[in-house]
């Protein structure tokens, strides 16, 4: 089901950003340190098959989607976006 990232917010983690979402995705905390955790969950899979995701945490509205330090999030961020809108 797609989503729609309405907002990117800054964390204290600079290897961490917050994409707010336009409808709820967990209504329950899920994280995931691999994609060999996500099993059939569809929007994380899309997520760590982005280079340089290194670990999500989903709860209501958003995902807070981390990253090694060598990624740049100038080009992550477009990428999250559409992974999002071309979740099934």
């Amino acid at each position: 089901m797609p989503y729609e990232v309405v907002e990117f917010q800054q964390t204290p983690n600079p290897n961490a950003l917050k994409c707010v979402l336009d409808r709820p995705i967990a209504p329950e905390p899920r994280s995931y340190r691999s994609k060999a955790e996500v099993g059939d969950d569809a929007a994380a899979a899309a997520l760590f098959s982005l280079p340089g995701v290194t670990n999500l945490l989903f709860l209501d509205t958003w995902v807070t989607v981390g990253k090694s330090p060598e990624t740049r999030w100038t080009s992550l961020k477009p990428a999250i976006s559409r992974a999002l809108k071309e979740c099934p």
